[in-house]
């Protein structure tokens, strides 16, 4: 008899005449007379709060082998500990979303190939393989997840997008669904975003003392534009959340428009754009505008209009927060000019960029010293008594070396030196170069910083920032 899957119970010992078994307090009494009339043993329950019986179920959920023997059953998912595992699908489906919790994965990936389809999880933002799946299960999965994101299941010509909400234990999620057809079935990516999750203030961002100075300077600037750069995934969004935390007082109007919201934060109003039905960035922020707002938080600038637009209400006395995609601080300048912003509107306008990447972070619990060789020494001009640091491999890290991500920054002020000099050039090299001149440090010295000081290594410095010349 499965204790685990048809009781929700954890084994702990059986022995002659009696099986011990974790409970939560709250367990039905018939539940335990309906196992002892089955096995014939006396069971001792070892009672937990709710709590900490679902973190421990999960916990050694998250360690079962996915089965996939079974007939298909559509069911609603509630919470995905404590449902049945009655078919195949069901079964897989919520035992990928279990381990991927437990693991703290932002990405669930199933892709379908010739003779298998192929499980990926995202942690720590590098992708590793978790299982394959016959491709007869595949269709069925694919069906299970439409199903629960409320997607048309008959079409498969073209792509889809859905949601669905799903709870793990005390834990609650919004899961993105995308579908692609591809060349052997339909592709499914799932993005895990877990509602209520702690948001970061900027103590926890992991910049040193000197950036987390400056970027709480720039917060509190009581009109301008202040921009976080850097590729997609790099952790933009989540760098403005925490300077909205920094200032959000009752006294302050604060309001965002963003692609979707991924975070709710009490006491700031937040709208999601709706190109379909005409609610751009551009088209929110005239909107936003009329709210009487002291902070203004864009998601993206992506247009012209935006640009504009944004400029124009940072120079009218709002504090504007938005994102670019620009590979560093100085390039944002050249970014806004490409724009159709005018020289001195940036100059006006402009209060500061932060330009940011995530790097994982070395695994604490296997985590070893080592001396760089020669090329290292060379390549990023190091000391030869340095000591570097990198994880060995471990169950913590799952054989990475690596557990958790933080990041790496630059950040400008534009002072008044500064905007005399966008005046006279936007060209990103000038700009950098000046910067430079006046003590900036860029995200390559931050990231060598952070790898002598035990933090991260040398090679995903290298994955996420360009060496200089």
């Amino acid at each position: 008899m499965d204790l685990l899957k048809t009781y929700r119970l954890v084994p702990l010992e059986e022995g002659d005449g009696y099986i011990k078994v974790l409970a939560p307090r709250n367990v039905d009494p018939l539940t335990l007379e309906e196992l002892r009339f089955g096995t014939g043993k006396e069971i001792i329950p070892v009672f937990l709060p709710e709590e900490e019986f679902a973190q421990k179920l999960q916990e050694v959920l998250a360690q079962e082998e996915v089965r996939i023997e079974g007939e298909f059953e559509e069911r609603e998912v509630k919470d995905i500990l404590y449902e049945e595992e009655t078919s195949p699908a069901v079964s897989f489906v919520n035992q990928v979303l279990i381990k991927a919790v437990n693991s703290g994965a932002s990405d669930v990936h199933i892709e379908p190939y010739e003779s298998q389809s192929t499980v990926r999880i995202r942690l720590d933002g590098v992708l590793h393989e978790y299982t394959h799946i016959p491709t007869s299960l595949h269709e069925q999965v694919v069906l299970r997840i439409k199903v629960l994101a409320s997607l048309n299941v008959a079409e498969r010509r073209i792509p889809q997008d859905g949601k669905i909400a799903v709870k793990v234990g005390a834990r609650h999620l919004d899961i993105r669904v995308s579908v692609v057809p591809t060349v052997f079935s339909e592709r499914v990516v799932l993005r895990l975003l877990e509602k209520g999750g702690r948001l970061l203030r900027l103590e926890d961002l992991g910049l040193w003392e000197e950036d987390l100075i400056k970027l709480r300077r720039l917060s509190r600037k009581p009109y301008g534009i202040v921009l976080a750069t850097g590729p997609t995934g790099a952790g933009k969004s989540t760098t403005l959340y925490a300077m909205i935390l920094e200032i959000k007082t009752p006294t302050r109007n604060i309001i965002t428009i963003e692609d979707p919201p991924e975070y709710q934060i009490e006491g700031v109003s937040q709208i999601q754009v709706n190109p379909k039905v005409g609610l751009t960035f551009a088209a929110g922020l005239r909107a936003v505008l009329r709210q009487d707002p002291d902070v203004i938080m864009v998601g993206e600038i992506r247009d012209p209009e935006t640009a504009e637009i944004a400029v124009q209400s940072a120079l009218t006395g709002h504090l504007v927060l938005s994102t670019l995609h620009t590979n560093d601080a100085t390039s944002a300048i050249t970014r806004l000019f490409d724009l159709g912003i005018e020289p001195f509107l940036i100059a006006s306008a402009l209060d500061g960029v932060v330009a940011q990447r995530l790097v994982r972070k070395v695994c604490p619990h296997c985590k070893e010293e080592y001396r760089p060789s020669k090329e290292e020494l060379l390549e990023f001009g190091l000391q030869e008594d340095c000591t570097l640091y990198k994880g060995k491999g471990c169950e913590h890290c799952m054989g990475t070396g690596y557990r958790g991500r933080t990041g790496i920054y630059e950040v400008l002020e534009v002072d008044e030196e500064f905007k005399k000099v966008i005046l006279r050039t936007q060209d990103a090299v000038e700009l950098r170069n000046f910067a430079r001149s006046r003590g900036f440090k860029s995200m390559l010295e931050d990231g060598i910083r952070k790898a002598l000081a035990g933090i991260t290594t040398l090679e995903e410095v290298v994955r996420a920032v360009k060496v200089e010349g």
